[in-house]
């Protein structure tokens, strides 16, 4: 039988690898099951993540007065390795959820672009880019994060404290800035979304509104997350977690090869959901 060479040979083996066939045209990347279970968990999971944060200042571990004076400090941190060292499980759990809502939201971010793209590419492209940029930078935040906690666990909470107020900027910024400046990325990328996910029929004006409402969420060192939080977020859950079960049930044509329905044409309204 005459024997297929359409590929490189491996050192020390006497057969040559095929390339492989085109498999489907549909094929995308991350694909369907991955997009749409990271646009239904990536949400949830951050919020859930706010949620603790929030937590683990307001579970009556603190006095109204240690909270009162929590909120006239210029950062955040001393409230933050305070509540570490209260609870350090509670306050590790919300940190570890935040950090993987970042990771699960950059495939549910990749897929809505792609969802974008087959109608507004330009958009798509730079905004789903800039957002994904965004959430890398929270993953730099955490490693600071988990460094200040253990320092403030070694250390006691006078001398983290003092330590990171002193260096906020330094540790915060990252080398070269090249940490705040991927962060910044996300107000102009999901603005850019936003409009492409208007412009394309992807979600109406009220849904719309609610990620760019999402694309405000502060991002930093040691921040502390407050009820506003819990609510835009939860607008979030609104938008991604219903997209991400149409793509999960195979219910977006614009993830399908070929022209969509209705001469692949959508009227646009103002007032829409």
């Amino acid at each position: 039988m005459k024997r297929m060479h359409s590929g490189p040979t491996p050192a020390g083996s006497g057969r040559r690898w095929r390339t492989p066939a085109l498999v489907d045209r549909d094929a995308w990347f991350p694909g369907r099951v991955i997009g749409g279970a990271a646009l239904v968990l990536g949400p949830l999971v951050w919020w859930a993540g706010l949620f603790l944060r929030y937590l683990a200042l307001h579970s009556g571990a603190f006095t109204a007065g240690q909270l009162a004076e929590f909120a006239r400090q210029p950062f955040a941190a001393p409230s933050q390795l305070a509540a570490y060292l209260a609870n350090p499980a509670l306050v590790t759990a919300g940190y570890a959820c935040f950090a993987a809502g970042a990771l699960l939201l950059w495939p549910a971010f990749a897929t809505l672009a792609h969802v974008v793209a087959a109608r507004v590419p330009l958009l798509a492209c730079w905004g789903g880019t800039l957002v994904v940029l965004s959430l890398f930078a929270r993953l730099y935040f955490a490693g600071v994060d988990q460094t200040a906690f253990h320092l403030a666990a070694s250390q006691g909470f006078d001398r983290a404290s003092d330590f990171v107020q002193a260096n906020y900027q330094g540790i915060s910024y990252g080398p070269w800035r090249v940490a705040v400046t991927a962060h910044a990325c996300q107000y102009l990328g999901t603005l850019l979304l936003a409009i492409g996910a208007f412009r394309s029929g992807t979600f109406g004006l009220g849904r719309c509104l609610l990620l760019l409402w999402a694309g405000t969420l502060w991002g930093g060192v040691l921040k502390a997350a407050h009820l506003a939080d819990l609510f835009e977020y939860g607008a979030l859950c609104l938008v991604l977690v219903p997209l991400g079960v149409r793509v999960l049930r195979d219910r977006v044509a614009e993830l399908r090869a070929g022209p969509g329905p209705n001469g692949d044409i959508r009227s646009l309204r103002l007032l829409s959901w």
